[in-house]
């Protein structure tokens, strides 16, 4: 599961983009061995964005990772600070 702080960032930065209009929804789902919060334009459809936490995967490329709504990992890590910095505005557009 997420902890305190993963949450706080995440939540953090979920909330700058429903302030910008952009994101509406989101879920959070606990697996027996992955953590998944997923993020939504709207509450009907399927997740844009979903950020796993996959502990079995720490040693490896890292916990963390951003995948969007295709399966197409945009970054994995170790420190999830630094994968949601995906989400960076200069570096990030949503287009419709």
């Amino acid at each position: 599961m997420w902890t305190r702080q993963e949450l706080d960032a995440i939540l953090s930065l979920y909330g700058q983009f429903v302030a910008r209009g952009e994101w509406k929804d989101y879920a959070i789902d606990g697996l027996r061995d992955t953590a998944v919060f997923s993020i939504f334009r709207r509450h009907s459809e399927m997740p844009m964005f979903t950020v796993v936490k996959t502990p079995a995967d720490a040693h490896r490329q890292g916990m963390y990772k951003v995948v969007a709504l295709g399966g197409q990992i945009l970054k994995r890590g170790h420190d999830l600070k630094q994968v949601l910095r995906i989400f960076d505005k200069k570096r990030f557009n949503v287009i419709d």
